[in-house]
């Protein structure tokens, strides 16, 4: 029988997030699991692998908050492999709802018990003086942020077609799977992840018009960078400095990131857990 191959991604911070994992990797190598760590995890007898050295994996088991499961989905880019995210406390919109026995998980995942979705991305590209200088990609969002104590301004198109000048703090661009995050403090609206779109929404815009806009996943969002002292993030984990005269596109990505529940609970589940939205009402049942 050949082996079968599981990768861990684990928050190195978190004494239980290393507790779980090294009960987790005992119960798969009873039944003939090689595990896998990511280079930025810490577990004793593993092998440790980087995004140029992954082996193939049936699955990747994550094991913090939801910055951990975007360090994941980092790991397995470009892959076919699933991201389970388990929950250790916190209630994210990533991992699962009700935190799992660690003996669920190993049971689910040696008998392939669990269900996946694909999530879109977003692309991005940086242009200077009609080079191209960064290329990168999120799973959340990518912002465009001030990076001193004056505001950015920004003009913005979509579709080839001037929409507004910002003078802000900055912009975001979300997934509908980042709208809950991010761009969900900043004001913007909750998207299923069903649904196909870019959320798009300034941040404390001196503006008339600084509304969240829902876009089609089709179109070409491009942003000029009218003043110095700017930062370009992705997921918050890939950082480049934006200068006067740059040109930020952000369109739909070709991949995806798969990720993968235990349960079958839905969007609804996760937003009433997440938030403790009174179902009740206001006035109880």
């Amino acid at each position: 029988m050949s082996t079968r191959n599981v990768l861990f991604v684990v928050n190195p911070t978190r004494e239980d997030a290393q507790k779980a994992a090294s009960e987790l990797s005992k119960l798969l190598r009873a039944s003939g699991f090689a595990i896998y760590v990511h280079a930025e995890s810490q577990l004793a007898q593993t092998s440790v692998v980087t995004a140029e050295t992954l082996p193939q994996c049936e699955i990747a088991i994550v094991l913090g908050g939801d910055g951990t499961m975007l360090r994941g989905a980092q790991a397995v880019r470009g892959t076919e492999i699933p991201l389970l995210g388990v929950n250790l406390g916190h209630v994210g919109f990533l991992a699962e709802i009700e935190r799992p026995s660690i003996t669920e998980v190993a049971h689910a995942v040696i008998e392939k018990k669990y269900s996946c979705e694909s999530r879109m991305n977003l692309a991005y590209s940086v242009h200077r003086k009609d080079s191209e200088v960064v290329q990168g990609w999120a799973l959340n969002e990518v912002t465009i942020e001030r990076d001193s104590t004056t505001m950015v301004q920004l003009f913005v198109q979509i579709d080839r077609r001037p929409l507004s000048r910002w003078g802000c703090d900055g912009l975001i661009c979300s997934t509908p799977t980042g709208s809950t995050a991010y761009a969900f403090s900043a004001g913007g609206p909750v998207v299923w992840p069903e649904v196909e779109a870019l959320v798009l929404l300034p941040i404390s815009a001196h503006a008339l018009f600084a509304k969240p806009m829902v876009v089609s996943p089709k179109s070409e969002i491009v942003i000029d960078i009218e003043s110095n002292g700017a930062l370009l993030l992705g997921d918050s984990l890939r950082k480049f400095a934006l200068a006067l005269g740059d040109r930020v596109t952000i369109t739909k990505d070709p991949g995806t990131v798969i990720l993968a529940h235990l349960s079958d609970s839905v969007f609804s589940d996760r937003l009433v857990a997440k938030f403790k939205l009174p179902v009740e009402g206001w006035r109880g049942e």
